[in-house]
């Protein structure tokens, strides 16, 4: 995943840093990749699958009664942002590296504002989705990558190059 020039981060991590400044400060530590194995492999899928089992989807409208708040799940329903949360505090609470741990925003096939979270690892970026139960090369999503977490400051965001050719064929009747 290539990512750019320097992007705004989501409103809903504003306010996720605000409440949680902890979890939004610089650790001063060099972004790494993780080198995956098949023990790290089988990790990553039985998170995924368990999170995505543990959480209830329910909106932000219904939960919080506003558009747009990211928090972590405490009764056990949110939106994709509490999924890609959690997913990220259960793997940093296993010792994966938080530089390598990154929230990621797509539009999805709806063309609708979406979460997921990147895994940086040596076989390249994966992703990790409430939507999908796989966990996914993050170019075989089917989403469009806008922008995500920096490795290196998780306060700040950076632009994706998404440069995936996608085509639409149409017929005439």
């Amino acid at each position: 995943m290539k990512v750019g020039s320097v992007a705004s981060a989501p409103a809903g991590h504003t306010g996720f840093c605000m409440e949680f400044p902890d979890e939004c400060q610089s650790r001063g530590d060099q972004p790494v990749v993780v080198k995956i194995d098949s023990d790290r492999w089988d990790e990553l899928i039985a998170i995924n699958a368990e999170v995505n089992r543990r959480i209830r989807p329910v909106t932000d409208m219904e939960l919080f009664g506003v558009e747009e708040y990211w928090t972590y799940p405490t009764d056990g329903a949110g939106d994709c942002e509490e999924y890609v949360l959690e997913k990220q505090r259960v793997l940093e609470s296993r010792g994966w590296p938080r530089s390598a741990l990154l929230i990621t925003v797509v539009k999805d096939t709806n063309n609708s504002g979406h979460a997921v979270l990147t895994v940086r690892t040596d076989k390249g970026d994966v992703i990790l989705d409430n939507q999908i139960e796989a966990v996914l090369p993050w170019y075989s999503a089917p989403y469009r990558f806008v922008k995500r977490q920096s490795a290196s400051n998780p306060a700040r965001w950076a632009a994706i190059s998404d440069l995936r050719v996608s085509t639409v064929a149409s017929l005439k009747n």
